[in-house]
């Protein structure tokens, strides 16, 4: 059934290599995607590698055959994405690997991109190259999957983050919710935001919790804050307004008063959207050039970013304490389910333990219609 099944043994070590180098630049290659590139000699020994780290910075195929330098003639380039074949913020790596004397191209995943979308393939088999196609795509696709899924919806890949209690609460009925997880979550989530072009909340969080949104310096620079507003009904003093830590974004709809974001401090940038949807703010984030956006935001906000499709991946930390309380805070609203025929299956999940914490991360299915 697989393309490649015959080279599985072969190459196969080389192209988790390959996606392992990729790995090293998730949340800084943004509107690019990641790959990762291995180059092996005539005899299939290594003698390059390397990885695009941020766009505009050269792609992993011309670093890994500029490595190997001459030992690339009659070689083979493991290539975790198809090369592009178009002139953009770098030249075509398809001229680059021509001009290397590569014989053979392995590669795991076509490149969704319409500028690409197979032409790279197409060029480097009329050369007369030996081209093999997907390599272990499935790892590929997902490790893809953010830049995958802006190329092709026009918006970015949505993450859903909270923390709960056993008893599926995220705050007291107070209000109180900090800490609900432990040091060693909160530091994943550092690690996760870290990895993300922006951060959203509502103004309700913004309010209550007063949040920073940062990764606390782990990837520099910091993702994008946003603020997603109906009133532009603000605190003038919040952390997110610091931004010599961060750079934020208030995004407000047709209602807000104009004069009321110039009440603010200096620095902050404004977007004006035609509508309070998630949708609206997701397609402003695309234009920002935004593959991966984490939603932190409270119960109301997060439901209507559910059921407009804005989020694909849910991450939950859930930690061992009961907090208890009919009134006691929920992660989200009524999503209008009537019978247990409509409620989302969620399929796939995975837990990793966190000190004395457990995550749940699984991709969360389209709403029936």
């Amino acid at each position: 059934m697989s393309k490649v099944e015959p080279y599985n043994s072969l190459w196969g070590h080389w192209m988790l290599r390959a996606l392992q180098l990729a790995d090293l630049a998730e949340g800084c290659t943004s509107p690019n995607p990641l790959v990762g590139a291995v180059v092996l000699d005539v005899n299939g020994k290594l003698v390059g590698e390397g990885l695009h780290s941020r766009a505009g910075m050269p792609h992993a195929e011309v670093l890994a055959l500029a490595q190997a330098g001459e030992k690339a003639k009659e070689g083979t380039l493991v290539v975790t994405l198809e090369p592009c074949c178009h002139q953009g913020l770098t030249p075509p790596c398809t001229e680059a690997i021509l001009k290397s004397g590569i014989s053979r191209v392995v590669i795991a995943l076509q490149d969704p991109d319409p500028r690409v979308a197979g032409g790279g393939v197409c060029r480097l088999r009329d050369a007369g190259l030996e081209v093999i196609t997907g390599l272990l795509e499935e790892e590929a696709s997902y490790q893809n999957r953010a830049f995958i899924f802006r190329v092709q919806n026009g918006r970015p890949w949505g993450i859903l983050k909270w923390a709960m209690s056993l008893d599926g609460r995220v705050g007291l009925p107070n209000g109180e919710s900090k800490w609900i997880s432990g040091q060693k979550a909160r530091g994943w989530v550092h690690r996760l935001r870290s990895k993300c072009d922006a951060i959203i909340v509502g103004s309700g969080t913004l309010r209550a919790d007063d949040p920073l949104l940062t990764s606390r310096g782990i990837s520099n620079p910091e993702p994008l804050r946003v603020v997603l507003t109906g009133s532009l009904d603000l605190p003038l003093n919040a952390q997110l307004w610091d931004t010599t830590r961060a750079k934020t974004v208030i995004a407000y709809g047709p209602n807000a008063l104009p004069e009321r974001f110039k009440q603010l401090p200096e620095g902050l940038e404004g977007i004006a959207l035609r509508s309070t949807d998630p949708v609206e703010l997701l397609n402003a984030l695309a234009v920002k050039k935004c593959n991966r956006v984490l939603w932190e935001c409270g119960p109301t906000l997060a439901t209507a970013a559910i059921e407009r499709g804005c989020v694909q991946e849910l991450a939950i930390v859930m930690a061992p304490k009961l907090l208890g309380g009919d009134s006691a805070m929920t992660p989200l609203t009524d999503l209008g389910f009537a019978s247990m025929n409509q409620v989302l299956l969620l399929n796939n999940a995975s837990m990793q333990r966190l000190g004395e914490d457990w995550l749940l991360k699984v991709l969360l299915p389209k709403l029936k219609s």
